[in-house]
């Protein structure tokens, strides 16, 4: 079946290939990112009225946190500030909660008491409705964009900001983020997973290092030195018990024994070694290898084996009430509809490892890096929307389902993580271009 990119697509890039493809893009709209009134951005494109019943009118801090870093990535700092500032503003109403938490006044077991992770982005206000709020993964992207973004000097805190950064460390000491059961990545049944540990763990260490800056420098108003020493040693003992259960867990997402939560593949991993960092080496090398060899698909990546969410013929199955709604409590009636091989193929994870083989090849000159960094490129590019579909043309998805044993693009279309991420692949190869034809220098 033919594609609208199949001129551009190659089996060998130049770098003015793939600017040609990045600019052919950009005029299609594909990386449009309408931005709401506060800086932040719906979850998917707010004028898709089709996706009302989603819910991804909304904003996801971890969605939020994805699409900044890719502005910071490609310079565009003034945006990425924005939407980290926004999600701070919003941060703040939530301090009593922290405090109730922090002082043992409320249970976070009860997921509505905690800080909420999904909110309205033009009013920067709660959501009602229940929602899977566990989710320290979230916690750890904010604070290690926001710590990263004052660090270098784009945003500048503001004293009550820097108490509130502590305060959300103290809320991780509190619910015990390396033992604690959350709902993570994709907000789903409670366990103890790797990849909110590593999101938390990178967020820690980022803020850590900009307070220990922040300690030989002129601090903001209210900031004493006490108080960044005080943070400075809570965050260090902090990292150290995630790096610990990190070593316990990885490669895995879950060790517990109950068969509801332990899991051995899951391709949030995919995050910890890009963008967070916080895992490299043998054990990033593991964890591409598990992705590609067990949750890679045709169509897409897996999230993890037995995925019920978007699974085969998921429109016939469930009425647009019940597609989006929190099944963190219970998953068994979804998890029944779904069929062997039946998962959905999500995009968000080609352009990902695309770029995690193009930082090695970068780092190493290994050409086989490079031909795997376009491997994974032009996954990414053909997952985009084609012609004569139910979305325009060269759209992201979130995902590929199948509906009457033919695979499309589920509702989520087009979903502005995705965006980023392909945005962000296509800089990564035209940066490994460069560098092979030795005109741009390691970074």
């Amino acid at each position: 079946m033919s594609h609208p990119l199949d001129g551009l697509i190659r089996d060998a890039y130049r770098a003015d290939d793939v600017r040609a493809i990045t600019r052919h893009l950009t005029e299609r709209g594909t990386f449009e990112f309408p931005t709401l009134s506060s800086g932040l951005f719906s979850a998917a494109l707010a004028d898709n009225q089709d996706l009302a019943y989603t819910g991804y009118q909304n904003v996801w801090v971890r969605d939020n946190i994805h699409i900044a870093h890719q502005f910071y990535v490609l310079g565009e700092h003034e945006r990425a500030v924005r939407a980290v500032a926004a999600i701070t503003q919003f941060q703040h109403t939530q301090r009593g909660k922290l405090r109730d938490i922090i002082v043992g006044k409320a249970n976070p077991q009860s997921v509505m008491l905690r800080p909420h992770i999904r909110f309205d982005g033009d009013k920067l206000t709660e959501v009602p409705e229940q929602w899977a709020h566990a989710q320290n993964d979230a916690i750890g992207y904010w604070l290690w964009l926001a710590s990263k973004l004052a660090h270098e000097g784009h945003w500048q805190p503001t004293g009550d900001d820097i108490k509130l950064l502590s305060n959300f460390v103290q809320y991780l000491e509190a619910v015990r983020f390396w033992k604690d059961e959350d709902s993570g990545h994709w907000e789903e049944a409670r366990k103890i997973e790797a990849s909110s540990i590593g999101a938390a763990t990178a967020g820690l260490n980022a803020l850590r290092e900009y307070f220990l800056t922040m300690a030989s420098a002129q601090m903001p108003s209210g900031a004493t030195k006490s108080f960044i020493d005080q943070t400075c040693r809570r965050a260090e003992g902090l990292i150290e018990h995630g790096r610990a259960a990190l070593k316990a867990i990885l490669p895995s997402e879950c060790v517990q024994n109950d068969s509801g939560q332990r899991r051995r593949y899951d391709s949030a991993l995919l995050f910890l070694i890009y963008p967070l960092q916080i895992v490299d080496g043998e054990m990033a090398q593991t964890i591409v290898t598990d992705v590609v060899t067990q949750l890679l698909g045709p169509f897409g990546v897996r999230r993890y084996l037995g995925d019920s969410y978007w699974c085969a013929d998921y429109k016939k199955l469930l009425d647009p009430a019940n597609r989006t709604v929190d099944v963190s409590e219970d998953m068994s009636a979804r998890d029944r509809l779904l069929q062997p091989g039946g998962e959905a193929q999500w995009c968000i994870f080609d352009p990902i490892l695309s770029i995690i083989h193009g930082q090695r090849f970068q780092q190493t000159g290994d050409s086989g890096q490079l031909e795997m960094q376009r491997q994974h490129l032009n996954r990414s590019l053909r997952q985009l929307t084609g012609d004569g579909g139910p979305f325009p043309p060269l759209r992201c998805p979130e995902s590929y389902y199948r509906e009457n044993g033919c695979w499309g693009p589920n509702d989520i279309t087009p979903l502005l993580w995705t965006q980023a991420n392909l945005r962000l692949a296509l800089h990564f190869m035209e940066q490994s271009l460069l560098l092979g034809s030795g005109k741009v220098a390691v970074v």
